[in-house]
């Protein structure tokens, strides 16, 4: 007869740390989305040492290891990762929570988290944040930026109430509305022989060297869907470099790496003072959208209806995208 003894089980059991908090949560998630100790403590305030404290207590409390240590980052392990979807939603519950009760009490206040893919997270969401914060002053309002396959995978999976992505998604869950048209155009720097030319034809521009931003990017998507139209495919280019932001994008056309084709609101800057020029491209309609989205299923708290209202006073888009209380503030 074998005898298995669970005594092992809960002697391992018995040193865990029976308290875990909603502060411990949202340190563990700083350190998940930066990848660093240091970062996340540079978030919230607090030195390394007491960061890694907090997570060592989660760990003691669960019994696993939960980040890894790999080179320069902190990764999650697989236990972190879940604890990571469950964190999000604790946290945004715990946010929203605190808006309904301040909304029942006649004020508009707490922490609203939106997301926004590259172009309209680093240059249409910080001015609606700010318009919004002046409005409310007592809400805590972040933005998340990142490329629209996350925005849309975080929006769906309901780690965001709301997105702002330059991408129309296939999952049924997803609603999305046009918030506003974006124009693309062919970047080239001041010294290409192309500069200062009004447009350019597609045949010349297979062979150029091509500058092309990562996989689950909105503008990446938007040039294929353009080019299949025209029964092209990206792979027809001469692609030199793939860029993980826009920024790098337009750092390599600087640096003379190569011509790409951007949203012209993310050259801005540099097209007003002559660092870089602007063609169209012969032939290419390269227009796109970028789309308010959420999960259609998701009832939305009261801090995502009052920006909703305020993003469609500043962008009016026909109909509603929300299912609004009619009765809200």
């Amino acid at each position: 007869m074998i005898q298995i003894s669970a005594k092992p089980f809960f002697a391992a059991h018995r040193g865990r740390n029976e308290k875990m908090d909603l502060w411990q949560l949202n340190i563990f998630c700083k350190v998940v989305e930066r990848k660093s100790f240091s970062k996340a403590g540079k978030a919230v305030h607090l030195s390394q040492p007491t960061i890694s404290s907090h997570i060592r207590d989660l760990e003691s409390h669960f019994g696993c290891r939960l980040i890894d240590r790999l080179g320069k980052e902190a990764v999650p392990t697989r236990a972190g990762s879940l604890l990571y979807q469950h964190a999000r939603r604790i946290l945004q519950l715990k946010d929203e929570t605190e808006a309904a009760m301040a909304e029942f009490q006649g004020s508009i206040k707490g922490r609203f988290v939106v997301g926004g893919s590259t172009i309209p997270g680093a240059y249409i969401l910080p001015r609606l944040v700010g318009g919004f914060a002046e409005r409310f002053p007592d809400v805590t309002l972040s933005l998340e930026i990142g490329d629209s396959e996350q925005i849309l995978a975080e929006t769906l999976s309901g780690g965001l109430e709301l997105g702002v992505v330059g991408a129309l998604s296939t999952d049924r869950r997803a609603e999305q509305i046009r918030l506003m048209e974006d124009v693309m155009c062919l970047v080239v720097p001041p010294r290409h022989p192309w500069a200062g030319r009004e447009s350019m034809d597609l045949e010349s521009l297979k062979k150029e060297p091509f500058i092309l931003r990562e996989r689950g990017s909105g503008t990446r998507q938007a040039i294929a869907g353009h080019l299949k139209a025209l029964g092209l495919s990206i792979d027809d280019f001469r692609i030199v470099a793939e860029m993980g932001n826009t920024q790098a994008v337009i750092q390599g056309i600087k640096s003379g790496l190569g011509v790409s084709i951007l949203s012209p609101v993310a050259v801005e800057e540099e097209l007003a003072s002559g660092r870089l020029f602007a063609l169209k491209v012969e032939g290419a309609d390269l227009r796109r959208n970028f789309y308010l989205t959420r999960h259609k299923d998701r009832t939305p708290s009261p801090l995502c209806q009052a920006f909703i209202r305020y993003i469609q006073e500043v962008y009016p888009f026909p109909g509603p995208i929300l299912p609004l209380d009619a009765n809200a503030k």
